[in-house]
């Protein structure tokens, strides 16, 4: 990509680029911020090495210069050259229209409803230790879609760690590294019978959530017990079309959760069901009846209309036309994006056995390696 032309305008304080038959536009403090010389960066990290303490009072250019496809400017005060490459300009530019509808999707996912069912995203286990490639493109699904499925693991007690070796580290809590979800006498949680759930995130009572959960199968063979995920973004969403109203209650103000069903722990937390951006991108959906908490954060003029659009996006998430269901056979495993994807569960006979293990990571770690990966291949 070649730069066209560059100049100084507004005594020093803009540069104007143009290159493609587009002008981009930077502030001189801006560009003195994010210079890119080895006495402002690391070259080895990319970490910056100074303050904005640094940076002089006055940071107004004085020159510009064109060479190919980058440009040199030259900052008045001290003199200062840094050299800009036109790829750089063009990805990191903010003169330009953004996009602040209330409830957008972020970059990189995409809305889904039951109609995902038949291309519900899978990959072997050992495909994607071995295969580079195969690991992007499963993270690039999961990325996507907020779930996806993995095949061939290990059907004995901690194999899904395998999992998450993938792409990061196991979250401990509470329940320990993992946690057994099978019928148990007296259950210390409702994931722990054979009693159907509603779809949900999990542990949204933590602050900080969980924002991954891994659930692994070793034993499958009662009657029913079928998992169902639902995607959280597109039922804001819906919510938001159908309620406009109700959907700016839901993210305006917060919901309580907590959990104390283990002797030493009482996990509180006070979050919106419905998160956005101060810029309105969706960020996170929180919503787990089990664990909801009295509202008490709800002006009193606005409690009937908020638990009108309450039971709404309750009634969204139900909709069967919203869920992908499928049974895990022993050796499969799902993955969720906590923050957006619901998980849920049939109820299941006390015939035959079901056996799973599940865990909690972390989302920046999906992130991390598949953009390490994208830029390796």
């Amino acid at each position: 990509m070649q730069i066209d032309k560059a100049a100084i305008e507004d005594n020093g304080h803009i540069l104007r680029v143009s290159m493609g038959g587009a002008d981009l536009r930077f502030h001189d403090v801006w560009l003195r911020d994010n210079a890119q010389d080895p006495a402002t960066r690391d070259p080895g990290n990319g970490q910056r090495l100074i303050t904005l303490a640094a940076l002089p009072e006055d940071c107004s250019l004085c020159d510009a210069k064109v060479d190919g496809a980058q440009v040199q400017v030259t900052f008045a005060a001290d003199e200062k050259q840094v050299v800009f490459d036109a790829a750089w300009l063009v990805q990191y530019c903010y003169d330009r229209d953004q996009d602040h509808t209330k409830g957008r999707l972020p970059v990189h996912t995409q809305a889904w409803d039951g109609g995902l069912s038949p291309a519900v995203p899978t990959a072997d286990l050992s495909a994607m230790q071995r295969n580079r490639a195969a690991l992007r493109d499963w993270l690039t699904a999961l990325r996507g879609y907020g779930f996806a499925k993995v095949t061939g693991l290990r059907t004995e007690s901690g194999g899904l760690f395998d999992v998450v070796d993938l792409f990061g580290y196991v979250r401990e809590t509470n329940y320990g590294r993992h946690f057994e979800v099978r019928t148990e006498v007296n259950p210390i949680n409702l994931a722990y019978t054979g009693l159907g759930l509603q779809a949900h995130t999990d542990n949204p009572y933590r602050d900080p959530q969980p924002t991954v959960q891994v659930l692994a199968c070793l034993e499958n063979s009662a009657a029913g017990g079928e998992n169902m995920v639902v995607d959280g973004f597109a039922a804001a969403q819906r919510l938001r079309d159908e309620d406009a109203d109700g959907f700016e209650l839901l993210s305006k103000y917060c919901a309580r959760f907590s959990y104390t069903g283990s002797a030493g722990v009482s996990l509180h937390s006070r979050r919106p069901m419905i998160e956005l951006s101060p810029d309105g991108e969706l960020q996170a959906i929180r919503f787990n009846a089990r664990s909801a908490a009295p509202l008490v954060d709800v002006p009193f003029d606005m409690m009937t209309a908020y638990y009108a659009a309450y039971r709404r996006l309750s009634a969204i998430i139900d909709d069967p036309a919203m869920e992908v269901r499928f049974k895990l056979a022993p050796g499969e495993a799902f993955v969720v994006d906590n923050t957006r994807v619901l998980h849920a569960r049939k109820g299941y006979s006390g015939a035959g056995t079901r056996w799973l293990q599940g865990c909690y990571a972390d989302r920046d770690g999906i992130l991390s390696t598949l953009s390490a990966l994208e830029a390796e291949i």
